[in-house]
């Protein structure tokens, strides 16, 4: 491994961790405290290797404690969800997802903020998404693309999964693909239709291959789910706002109704106000890392009664992809972890600051540093081209080595036979 460079130092303010009462207000909740709750309900608390053993079981239930893991193609590395949840299981591996959610599902794939794994057991709520897909936005638009013959073409997919049984968008044959071209940025006619009657709960993905969604009809998939009826509106928002939170440990309206994308602000407004006359959330005011003003939130009171019980940070370092749940919230991650991140894959390669996959470096329940890594299965190798660490985080030895250390277990997990770090 080769390290060469300077590395940026300079001071960094420190939080306590307690709970302090306010003579003229609510409870304050230091930035440290908010950051060691949001790491314990995300699950980056706990020792990888303290954890269950990896099955598809243990995999459910780490993301039901989540709440969700985003889905994502760019296999820069890995792909997103597998890099979330082996940066919190050892033994983790792909097939046990695919297991969760294929050969006895207890996890379902549709949308929260965007594309995800869900434990089924929530699916019930997910009538309102659907029918919020049935009648606005970008599935309106999407059905726009079709033209005249949208609801012809629907109904042609549509019968045929009903016919036939599972397919996928390769099942169905498209003139303008076989002629070298597509349409639809890139999207062939049934794929639209697939894609539509997936997100309004017609159809539902039962398997991918090589990434490529499987779709069959919901009720066949998943009968006993699919025959549950809807939560009424006070249940969903009850069941939106209190889940999130949990997940969350300490939040402000906006993080709670950006969780789950599924009640809107206003609604969660009027839950937590309700909710905190009834004593069931506490407000509290909660400081910044980044020395930003502190914000009103609120706390399930079980969450400030763990305050004072919760494990210490695992030892090492991990890596986060830019999609693990808590980075995904850039201003939480700024305002918890004094951590400025941006994905920048969508950003022209010259004006990119960091890296086209930039993972961030946890240390105990801190963010130290970036990292540019990237697997060369060609050659076997995983590159780490570039690393940052953060103001006030000096690179010694110790840290050196852990790093290198968690950038190798990263490298194993994904089959890599060597790496290179570059400073």
């Amino acid at each position: 491994m080769k390290y060469s460079g300077p590395v940026a130092a300079a001071g960094r303010a420190k939080n306590d961790s307690a709970v302090r009462t306010s003579k003229a207000g609510p409870l304050v909740v230091p930035a440290s405290l908010a950051r060691r709750l949001l790491l314990h309900g995300q699950g980056l608390l706990d020792d990888p290797a303290a954890v269950a053993p990896a099955t598809p079981r243990a995999v459910a239930r780490l993301v039901e404690r989540m709440g969700f893991v985003q889905v994502d193609t760019i296999s820069t590395v890995e792909r997103a969800h597998h890099l979330i949840l082996a940066a919190r299981m050892n033994g983790y591996r792909p097939a046990m997802l695919a297991g969760a959610l294929e050969r006895k599902p207890v996890l379902f794939e549709h949308w929260t903020h965007d594309a995800s794994v869900i434990p089924l057991k929530w699916y019930p709520h997910w009538h309102y998404r659907f029918d919020r897909y049935h009648t606005s936005g970008w599935h309106l638009r999407l059905l726009e693309r079709l033209g005249s013959d949208a609801d012809r073409v629907v109904a042609a997919v549509l019968e045929r999964v009903t016919r036939e049984g599972p397919l996928s968008s390769r099942d169905f044959e498209h003139e303008g693909e076989r002629n070298g071209k597509t349409e639809w940025w890139g999207w062939k006619p049934h794929k639209v239709a697939l894609e539509y009657l997936w997100r309004v709960g017609k159809l539902h993905v039962v398997s991918r291959r090589n990434f490529q969604k499987v779709y069959d009809l919901t009720e066949r998939a998943i009968p006993a789910h699919a025959a549950l009826s809807r939560p009424g509106e006070a249940e969903h928002v009850d069941w939106a706002c209190r889940t999130a939170l949990a997940r969350l440990g300490v939040a402000t309206v906006r993080e709670v109704a950006q969780f789950w994308a599924a009640v809107p602000v206003a609604k969660v407004m009027a839950w937590m106000t309700a909710a905190a006359a009834a004593g069931d959330v506490i407000p509290v005011v909660v400081e910044s890392a980044d020395r930003s003003p502190p914000r009103p939130a609120f706390a399930l009171p079980q969450s400030l009664a763990l305050a004072s019980r919760l494990p210490e940070p695992a030892e090492g370092m991990r890596l986060l992809c830019p999609f693990d749940p808590v980075l995904r919230d850039r201003a939480r991650a700024c305002r918890v972890f004094d951590f400025d991140f941006r994905f920048e894959g969508f950003v022209p390669a010259a004006q990119r600051k960091h890296g086209y996959y930039v993972m961030a470096i946890l240390e105990r329940d801190r963010i130290v540093g970036k990292a540019d890594p990237k697997f060369d299965r060609a050659s076997g190798i995983l590159r780490v081209r570039k690393v940052w660490w953060e103001e006030g985080v000096k690179p010694t030895r110790k840290r050196i080595r852990n790093f290198e250390e968690g950038v190798e277990r990263l490298a194993g997990w994904v089959g890599a036979t060597a790496v290179t770090i570059d400073h």
